[in-house]
């Protein structure tokens, strides 16, 4: 031990606490401060999303970007600082990054397509939505795919790519709908009593909204039939309570004022032997 200490030179340890001591000081202080920058500037942000009341999914993404995007940054920092070459670390981050873009291309699509429904809004969870051939109310949307319930209570998932891509109908950004319904009624009714009738029991709906007014028109005269639109407007959320009721009432309407609402009729003819 005694010719260990004796070999020992102190002025090598010096040149060894200088050579790396102070660098490795200088990462500890370094990560020391920057993880309180980067918790400070966390904090801020989310106090900033808060404000401007931003959809938490959006939220939560964003904040999760940032704080990965600044922890890299502090990490290539401090390396730096103890002498590694940060150039050749930064291409094999970049390389990664590209391997892992080349294999997930159809998922980064969805990624993509999540980000801009989050920030453009072309629909909120509630809304009831045509898209991609599916006709349901949105249950969540997520930074990958959105789901959707339809009318029969299946759950449908739509991937964000190409439900950004598609066309998409919002029925409930307007807050109102139209309930559209015909009727058929003979050639032998009368038409301005019909219409008059007609036009009574859409209004007399105490979900009808009187501004705009029921829209009731001759459509067609059809083969065997003279089909009136009936098209009250209501709440976007009472749309299917007056269209069921225009349903039940149809018929006891017509049937008060003696209007005949036509059925199909076949006539064979038989030829004589």
């Amino acid at each position: 031990m005694d010719k260990f200490f004796e070999n020992f030179d102190s002025e090598k340890l010096a040149e060894l606490a200088l050579e790396y001591g102070i660098p490795l000081l200088k990462a500890v202080v370094l990560y020391i401060i920057g993880a309180w920058l980067i918790k400070r500037v966390m904090r801020l942000t989310r106090k900033f999303f808060q404000a401007k009341d931003y959809d938490i999914t959006l939220e939560k993404f964003l904040m999760n970007i940032i704080k990965w995007g600044l922890w890299i940054v502090l990490i290539i920092t401090v390396v730096g600082t103890l002498g590694v070459q940060t150039t050749s670390l930064a291409a094999g981050l970049a390389a990664i990054g590209l391997a892992v873009g080349l294999a997930l291309q159809g998922s980064l699509s969805n990624f993509a397509g999540g980000v801009l429904l989050l920030l453009f809004k072309p629909f909120k969870v509630g809304d009831t939505v045509e898209a991609q051939g599916i006709t349901g109310t949105i249950k969540e949307i997520d930074i990958l795919q959105t789901k959707v319930v339809t009318f029969d209570r299946k759950l449908a998932i739509i991937p964000n790519g190409p439900l950004l891509n598609g066309n998409i109908i919002n029925h409930d950004v307007e807050g109102i709908r139209r309930c559209d319904t015909t009727i058929g009624v003979s050639y032998d009714a009368d038409i301005p009593k019909t219409m008059e009738a007609l036009r009574k029991l859409a209004a007399e709906h105490p979900l009808t909204l009187e501004d705009p007014a029921p829209v009731i028109v001759v459509a067609a005269n059809a083969d065997s039939s003279i089909n009136i639109h009936v098209r009250p407007y209501t709440k976007s959320e009472d749309m299917w309570t007056v269209y069921w009721y225009l349903q039940e009432n149809f018929k006891p309407t017509l049937d008060a004022i003696g209007v005949e609402i036509p059925y199909p009729h076949r006539t064979l003819v038989q030829k004589p032997e």
